[in-house]
């Protein structure tokens, strides 16, 4: 028997936020950052929920230096080697509060998560990533890691829906990384027909993980600003972010001028590769190809060049604050309390779709 749910399931761009009645009289009067005290590892952590993806063109070290200035987050990507991470910890000590290892599921992760935490033991953040959340391997990794790292933070995902949400928080997870195919470098939901609508994902996932004490990450999905505002008015306590990060200065891979086409002239104009992390481009890259069994679900595209990370989270949090402006918020913790969400037309909905669209597409010179 097919089962067919009928209720909608919405994505960011499918609302908007309504404004309401505020007293505020300036965007620096919001206080964006948050304190959490996690279920499992009981660690306090104060900060802007923000967390840069553990992508190899996203979660560098570079990235984790520059986010740590304004209290952000970043799941350092898995590739790093354990001498590499002892001399960047040894070097930035002020930075490690705001970084988390990433890990697989895998015997050789497992190992190398264990040499890594040994010698730097002001690390107190585990990412465990996997593109299936689903799956009982992933979930004994959680258990076995909770075992050993009973006072680390573990976010652990990818999932979609509550009960396995309540799952892997019930299995160790402080954290749970909640989305299934909705960045914008991910095919999986082409590939695979498998996914969720990120904005439902999210309300669903976080009355879930709060009913248990756990926090949610909300992966995937955001395009701009606005996005970010309606994941934390949805009730993410976090929000991770991949393209919104790329192609600056901090982020993985080289910046190269773009020539033109019929006389191979440079153009002035420079980009950046970004890519999935289960692209073709990632597996040549760290498994030495695509497995015969698997197919890619990833892609990878030219990102303009945006300089410094700077200015790009400057101007996100600037339209986090503004969003609280306009709804009566005056920390950020009370936004999903003042969020009220609109569904849009379809008419509404492709042109906020097409005008997202012609943002990526536009190009900046190098400065």
């Amino acid at each position: 028997m097919v089962l067919i749910e009928n209720d909608p399931k919405l994505d960011f761009k499918d609302v908007l936020i309504r404004p309401k009645r505020s007293f505020l009289s300036s965007r620096q009067q919001v206080n964006l950052e948050r304190s959490f005290i996690m279920k499992h590892s009981g660690q306090e952590w104060t900060g802007v929920p923000i967390i840069a993806a553990n992508m190899d063109s996203v979660g560098t070290f570079e990235m984790a230096k520059s986010l740590s200035q304004k209290k952000i987050l970043t799941a350092v990507h898995k590739h790093y080697t354990a001498t590499q991470w002892k001399e960047f910890a040894a070097e930035n000590q002020e930075v490690l509060p705001f970084v988390a290892v990433s890990s697989g599921i895998g015997k050789q992760d497992g190992v190398k998560l264990d040499l890594i935490l040994s010698s730097i033991p002001e690390i107190k953040m585990i990412c465990i990533d996997v593109a299936n959340g689903y799956s009982e391997s992933f979930v004994q990794f959680i258990r076995d890691t909770r075992k050993k790292y009973n006072t680390h933070t573990i976010m652990a995902g990818n999932v979609v829906t509550q009960e396995m949400t309540e799952e892997l928080i019930m299995s160790g997870a402080d954290i749970v990384k909640v989305g299934i195919g909705p960045g914008s470098v991910c095919t999986t939901r082409m590939q695979t027909g498998i996914g969720y609508p990120q904005l439902s994902a999210v309300i669903e996932c976080a009355d879930a993980a709060h009913g248990l004490g756990g926090r949610i990450i909300s992966d995937g999905g955001c395009a701009c600003p606005g996005d970010l505002a309606k994941a934390f008015g949805g009730g993410a306590d976090f929000v991770m972010l991949g393209g919104m990060l790329a192609g600056h200065d901090e982020s993985g891979g080289d910046t190269r001028e773009e020539k033109d086409p019929k006389t191979g002239e440079g153009t002035g104009f420079y980009s950046k590769i970004f890519y999935g992390m289960s692209s073709n481009t990632a597996m040549n890259k760290h498994a030495g190809g695509v497995a015969e069994y698997r197919s890619s679900e990833g892609k990878t595209v030219k990102i303009p060049y945006r300089g410094p990370v700077h200015g790009t989270i400057n101007d996100i949090l600037g339209g986090i604050r503004s969003t609280c402006t306009y709804v009566g918020a005056s920390e950020l913790r009370e936004l999903p309390k003042r969020t009220t969400f609109i569904r849009v037309t379809m008419q509404l909905n492709e042109t906020f779709g097409n005008f997202q669209s012609s943002l990526k597409e536009s190009k900046k010179p190098i400065s």
